[in-house]
């Protein structure tokens, strides 16, 4: 298995590759996950000056048989951002890992037991950083990417990707949703049929949004999903 280097509108010197090869040891990953497929680094680089602290971004994607487990993280330079993500990736392989040799029941964690798996996940956002220390840009300018005009250079990111999966339960899509470190997870739910979202709320409280065709909505173009809260 090799490792995959690569920058979003960024260059990425042959320094900081061999540096990722050196810091991300693939006998220890597959000593805790042995069914890996792929690894794959990409860097990004924000360029507001008022974000300077966490200019560089390194997210980390682990793909094997299982769950696809991704670490992201920020700092002032690549090389701190990329310790920040490695350390979260380990902590999440060994969690996965301690969890199939720990096994009860379907193996599967409910709503409830993830706040004693994972305390204080709530109070940080996708990038791991504390959601206090987000802030405005400083300038607002005006870029159309496609049919959509984005004020400012951030927070806004316009960004598609294709995800192919299979149906899953609640309690599936909660334990994914860890498994990635972000606050939601779309998913298709095993029950209903219907695309679903599941997000967190306040403390460890968690949400679900599914959506249904409206039969009287005809061919008229509806307004955007519901807003995640409440």
């Amino acid at each position: 298995m090799d490792i995959v280097v690569k920058g979003r509108k960024t260059e990425v010197p042959e320094r900081f590759r061999k540096h990722v090869a050196e810091k991300l040891k693939l006998d220890k990953i597959q000593k805790l996950d042995g069914k890996v497929i792929s690894l794959d680094v990409e860097v990004s680089k924000e360029h507001n000056p008022r974000q300077a602290d966490r200019s560089d971004r390194v997210e980390i994607t682990l793909r094997s048989r299982g769950p696809v487990i991704r670490a992201e993280a920020s700092a002032a330079d690549p090389y701190a951002a990329l310790d920040l993500a490695t350390g979260k990736l380990e902590a999440r392989l060994r969690k996965q890992h301690e969890k199939r040799h720990n096994r009860r029941g379907n193996g599967r964690l409910t709503a409830a037991e993830v706040a004693d798996v994972v305390p204080g996940v709530a109070e940080l956002n996708a990038n791991g950083q504390p959601v206090a220390a987000e802030e405005p840009p400083e300038t607002v300018p005006t870029t159309r990417m496609g049919s959509l005009e984005v004020q400012g250079e951030g927070p806004l990111v316009v960004r598609e990707k294709l995800h192919t999966a299979a149906p899953m339960t609640l309690d599936q899509a909660l334990y994914e949703m860890e498994l990635v470190g972000h606050d939601f997870y779309l998913f298709v739910d095993s029950e209903t049929k219907h695309p679903s979202v599941v997000y967190r709320r306040h403390a460890y409280d968690y949400g679900v949004i599914q959506l249904e065709t409206d039969p009287l909505a005809g061919a008229e173009a509806g307004g955007a999903g519901g807003a995640l809260g409440g």
